[in-house]
């Protein structure tokens, strides 16, 4: 029955309020439905794009009024890269579903008391928050259905993001709200420039193309790398593309290269080649400085990051007698952080290239209190390494969205740790380890911190302290 109501259009549906992954909700015949680009409070017809027993999909085809908590979108390719989802949405709004999305995410997953939650830590800098962009060169540019309905030729050559679940189809961008500084003008220029130059874009169908891929990192003390992957091996273009982004951008800090003829746009397995400048930009934060490499991670919102570490710091109480284990502690950014303020800090990570940046921002910073380990978090942390070293007084751990593995949190009940200040990018898995230590911990405190303005994503962070009991 709701599989055959795809395509029917669904009329005066009032928007009730934001679901999960940013979608919202209305109700039709007693029937969920979810539906993006809309705001709580519009009234729309909706398109049924996907029916279901319990629920339905649908797409707006015609809004009769319009919510007054919208804004008006800023980007002319709103709605089709399918970056910054919520623009039309009211950033106090985006702020106050951010924080319910935490507060429903423990009552139904974690099912465990919780204090208030703390009033979400905004972002005073809701646009140009971003220090890294990646984008792509294709062959194949996506075309708006006005373009096509046109008949006119197109240049069909683009830089840019890809479509939503499109990955051979790229929007060409022409100025991108996300990052700041130069990145735009980089982009437009090298795009430009290729054009006028003839250089084949990438082909993401047949994988063939000199133009592949351009990585945009920059810092808040005005630091830019640039990197860019070319699909061939071309001495002559290669020096021709960064010969002109060298004389273009004198500014540029860090001018690298990649050769890669992947299958994929992944090059931590490759080789990178420094064509002017240093092979990393540095980021400072409260008198440390972080080397950044391409093929390091770093918080992409930095000045939000600064916010998120303080709140783990505060929360983990640090007197200077602590040791502290920085769990999944990528390019050791938390660890080295809070060392100044803890007797000792362990760090562990899977990636290898990262606990080796972690060691040289330690290093950097004439810090002689952190160890760092790479290794497998649920092998790597089991009896015999604790008994090679002190027992924690504070574990912090930032798992990726997956949550941390079930071997992990048994062992994190044998240590037992006083406080375990848990960083997360997704409440819902966040919520389920919690559940898992339940048994021996209780949430003290829960702080959520905005680091994606425009977006639903929300960051979280929460203080577990010890039972009495356990």
């Amino acid at each position: 029955m709701s599989r055959k109501m795809k395509n029917q259009v669904l009329k005066g549906l009032t928007i009730e309020r934001i679901a999960s992954e940013g979608k919202c909700v209305s109700h039709h015949e007693g029937k969920v439905v979810f539906v993006s680009q809309v705001a709580p409070g519009d009234v729309v017809d909706v398109r049924v794009t996907k029916g279901r027993s319990s629920y339905l999909e649908g797409e707006v085809i015609q809004i009769h009024q319009y919510s007054p908590d919208r804004s008006d979108p800023f980007c002319s390719h709103f709605g089709v890269c399918g970056g910054c989802k919520w623009q039309h949405i009211s950033y106090p709004l985006q702020l106050n579903y951010k924080r319910q999305q935490v507060i429903d995410q423990f009552q139904r997953i974690a099912k465990v008391p919780i204090p208030e939650v703390k009033p979400i830590l905004g972002a005073s800098e809701s646009t140009y928050y971003r220090n890294k962009l990646d984008f792509t060169f294709s062959s194949n540019r996506w075309l708006t259905s006005e373009e096509i309905a046109s008949g006119e030729e197109f240049e069909r050559n683009a830089l840019g993001f890809h479509v939503p679940k499109r990955f051979d189809k790229i929007v060409d961008i022409s100025h991108c709200y996300l990052q700041g500084g130069i990145s735009n003008e980089v982009r437009n220029k090298l795009r430009d420039y290729a054009l006028t130059k003839g250089f084949s874009f990438y082909d993401l169908i047949q994988q063939q193309g000199l133009l592949r891929n351009l990585i945009i990192r920059s810092t808040l003390s005005g630091q830019t790398m640039v990197i860019v992957q070319f699909g061939e091996e071309n001495p002559e273009a290669i020096r021709d593309v960064m010969a002109f982004l060298q004389g273009e951008f004198p500014e540029i800090t860090s001018l690298l290269y990649i050769i890669n003829q992947k299958k994929n746009e992944t090059f931590h397995d490759l080789e990178v080649h420094t064509f002017a400048g240093k092979p990393y930009i540095e980021e400072e934060m409260e008198g440390l400085v972080f080397r950044v490499g391409p093929k390091s991670f770093y918080q992409t919102n930095p000045a939000q990051a600064h916010r998120l570490y303080q709140v783990a710091r505060d929360f983990a109480g640090l007197t200077g007698e602590e040791v502290v284990y920085d769990l999944y502690t990528g390019t050791g950014t938390i660890a080295n952080y809070v060392a100044k303020h803890a007797k000792q800090v362990i760090g562990i990570e899977y990636v290898e290239e990262a606990i080796i940046d972690a060691k040289i921002n330690a290093e950097v910073n004439g810090l002689e209190n952190t160890l760092f380990y790479a290794g497998d978090m649920k092998d790597l942390l089991n009896e015999d390494f604790i008994s090679r070293h002190a027992a924690p007084d504070v574990v912090i751990t930032d798992p990726p969205r997956a949550g941390m593995h079930e071997d992990v949190v048994r062992m994190l009940l044998k240590l037992a740790a006083p406080k375990i200040v848990y960083v997360s990018c997704n409440p819902a898995t966040q919520a389920r380890d919690v559940a898992l230590l339940s048994s021996a911990y209780e949430v003290a405190a829960v702080q959520p911190v905005d680091m994606f303005p425009q977006t639903y994503h929300v960051e979280n962070v929460v203080l577990l302290t010890k039972k009495d009991s356990a």
